[in-house]
């Protein structure tokens, strides 16, 4: 049976550019600091080594460091963990996102809209399955950054009163200079989606001069904000979402069951 609630941590980081440990240190030593029970942590896009384009610097394979580092994290935990990283694979590379559940077992799923305005799609391959990850009953699907952008890519589905997902999670490396689009964006993919959402976004200033200033944000199916993490600041968070909440705001507005069918080809 689903528990009523989720204890999600956010982790708005500012990434030290390609200096994976240094990035692995400051997120162990919250968790080992931590004493509350968590089910799910939530890490940036790219959280390892920043949004590094020049795939060959910094890519790995799935049995690579930054795979079994988080591995280690979930088990000793006792939680789920989620982040991108870059994975070569079969001589392509891809911005892949890995979920490890707290017994150390993988799923992955490989970003499907590249940012062609950065460059992305001539160094990384497009993934071409969405996941949908089950976490003690709740169905997650988990996104990566420009992915935001398209709707119909993460259009929550019902059928017989089912729900394809309770909560979508996009994970980011979202420049401070399109964070008013960020913050909309999250907001329209609850309503139109009626689900939890949940932005995880990295601050501070890359190794290429961008910066970013985080609105990392958790809101609730009707769009409503549960909390936004406040901009430039490098902290880590608690959430608690419920169930009962959101069965309750479905059961008396049931959009979903309106909602248009449809493929992607």
């Amino acid at each position: 049976m689903k528990p009523e609630t989720l204890r999600i941590a956010l982790a708005q980081t500012d990434i030290i550019w390609k200096d994976k440990q240094s990035n692995f240190f400051k997120i162990e030593n919250w968790l080992y600091d931590q004493k509350e029970a968590l089910d799910l942590m939530i890490l940036p896009e790219m959280f390892a080594t920043g949004f590094v384009t020049e795939a060959h610097e910094i890519a790995e394979n799935m049995e690579g460091e930054t795979v079994k580092w988080m591995k280690k994290m979930a088990i000793e935990h006792k939680l789920a963990l989620m982040g991108s990283i870059v994975i070569e694979e079969a001589g392509k590379y891809y911005n892949r996102l890995v979920w490890i559940n707290r017994l150390g077992e993988i799923s992955y799923y490989d970003k499907k809209h590249l940012f062609t305005y950065g460059g992305e799609h001539h160094h990384f391959s497009a993934g071409k399955q969405k996941l949908v990850v089950d976490l003690y009953g709740w169905k997650i699907c988990p996104l990566v950054c420009y992915d935001l952008r398209f709707p119909v890519w993460s259009k929550n589905t019902v059928e017989e009163g089912n729900y394809a997902y309770d909560l979508l999670i996009y994970i980011a490396n979202w420049p401070s200079v399109r964070a008013h689009a960020f913050r909309q964006l999250l907001i329209a993919r609850a309503i139109e989606n009626q689900s939890f959402v949940v932005g995880v976004n990295r601050v501070g200033v890359d190794g290429k001069g961008l910066y970013y200033q985080g609105n990392s944000t958790v809101l609730d199916f009707n769009g409503n904000h549960i909390t936004e993490i406040a901009p430039d600041e490098e902290t880590f968070e608690i959430v608690t979402i419920s169930n009962s909440s959101l069965q309750k705001a479905r059961e008396s507005f049931p959009v979903g069951n309106d909602w248009d069918r449809f493929q992607i080809m």
